[in-house]
């Protein structure tokens, strides 16, 4: 960072910027929350207090403190600091950055540290470049995103980096930074002669969703729209707050870890006969905005895996659901998955079906191609009856029960079974009539 490239950023903090950057800690112990990785005794508050710190990726949801820490360290360290985001910069501003590090590692003995925000925007040739400068330590790098870095991020950067997971704030700290920013006077609220109720800040610091950013911009929005009273304060109430902040922030991103996090909690809450859990969860990705033909697939889903035969119904009223979800549209769409969601949680479970099929196919890959019983062979094409196809074919429904033994399964594989109807729901009655009709063959 050049001279003027610093002075603009101290402007900044003192003028333009918003509340929640102006507010940004300084030194370690500012910093409020994430006693997981920032604890007295933990590592990488005694990397940064000793200067020691090697290459690592800050991954978490927006506004835990992923840029923050990067600028504590940017305040502590002795080594040359530079930061680029990667949603504006490309390979050019990654080779004036090598360059940089290289002179001054030459001239001057000192590491540089890159902080990259938004790593996650990179593409693979762009990470790619960055990893021999961070093998050979010309560079230590500090990457930030919100996605999965096992996902986003190549396996060598991964491997060469310590994986930090920041976590959405809790509401004490969170109303802790309130009431710091309403009362700072140097880079806070303090000016405005501002005071605010504890009903405020419970309400700001549970609506936030964790998120110390969107807490402190509702904050801001408060003190600078509201009105002095006649003693010349600010008062921030619960009513004003309420305007300022009038939904709850919802993690989710349909492309990321709370997407995944999310759906698989739905399944797993309908796998487990959870009705309630699995409206809950339903709710929460409506709100958010997920579609609902891709809901809709995946009661579709877990109506075959694990309901399977207990409930055929299941996957009758799943499949119907989504057809009508697409034909309606929201926002009675919500009705349809609701009612097919809570029809799947509370159907009798069953993963016969499952088993079966990856039975079978795991058969399959082994034996390969195995011969067809002649008789089971097709005899309607030319030539067939020559080669014996068909004969000795016995025709279920002429015998009673409308069944018959004999050979299904190639000769290789008599006596194998790979579908076991469970006992729950019809899949009993589905047991009880293969007894009756085969008798000891199916014990």
């Amino acid at each position: 960072m050049d001279i003027f490239a610093y002075a603009k950023e101290k402007n900044a903090e003192k003028n333009e910027s918003p509340l929640a950057a102006r507010m940004r800690p300084k030194t370690l112990e500012e910093v409020v929350g994430q006693e997981h990785i920032l604890g007295e005794d933990k590592m990488l508050s005694r990397a940064i207090r000793a200067d020691k710190l090697r290459s690592v990726i800050f991954y978490g949801p927006p506004g835990t403190g992923k840029t923050t820490l990067a600028k504590v360290i940017a305040n502590t360290t002795s080594s040359e600091f530079t930061q680029i985001n990667a949603t504006t910069s490309g390979k050019k501003e990654m080779e004036e950055v090598v360059k940089h590090a290289e002179e001054v590692m030459a001239m001057y003995g000192r590491r540089t540290i890159l902080f990259v925000d938004e790593i996650h925007r990179f593409n693979k040739a762009q990470q790619d470049y960055l990893l021999p400068f961070v093998e050979d330590g010309t560079l230590i790098l500090i990457g930030a995103t919100t996605e999965n870095p096992y996902f986003e991020v190549n396996g060598a950067l991964i491997s060469r980096s310590v994986i930090f997971e920041l976590k959405p704030l809790s509401m004490e700290d969170i109303s802790k930074l309130i009431r710091r920013a309403v009362e700072d006077k140097e880079c806070g609220m303090g000016a405005y002669k501002a005071t605010i109720t504890d009903e405020a800040v419970e309400f700001l610091a549970d609506m936030a969703g964790g998120d110390a950013r969107h807490a402190l911009n509702a904050v801001e929005l408060a003190v600078l729209t509201t009105p002095r009273n006649e003693d010349g304060m600010v008062n921030i109430t619960l009513e004003v707050a309420e305007e300022c902040i009038q939904k709850k922030v919802l993690r989710y991103d349909k492309t990321g870890d709370n997407h995944y996090d999310t759906i698989s909690a739905f399944i797993k809450s309908m796998r487990g006969s959870d009705p309630d859990a699995a409206v809950y969860y339903l709710a929460r990705m409506l709100s958010a905005g997920e579609s609902v033909t891709f809901i809709a697939r995946r009661i579709m889903i877990c109506a075959s895996e694990d309901v399977g035969n207990a409930d055929p119904m299941a996957l009758v009223v799943a499949t119907n659901a989504s057809l009508a979800v697409e034909r309606v549209g929201m926002p009675e769409a919500q009705i349809i998955l609701s009612q097919a969601a809570s029809y799947v949680a509370c159907a009798p479970k069953s993963n016969a079906a499952v088993n079966a099929i990856y039975a079978a196919m795991q058969e399959v890959s082994k034996s390969g191609n195995l011969d067809i019983p002649n008789h089971l062979k097709d005899a309607h094409y030319k030539s067939a009856g020559k080669l014996g196809h068909g004969d000795g074919y016995k025709y279920s429904h002429d015998f009673p029960n409308h069944y018959v033994k004999q050979q299904y399964l190639p000769y290789e594989l008599t006596g194998e079974k790979y579908y076991e109807p469970g006992i729950l729901g019809y899949e009993a009655k589905i047991r009880e009539h293969m007894l009756k009709i085969k008798g000891k063959e199916s014990k």
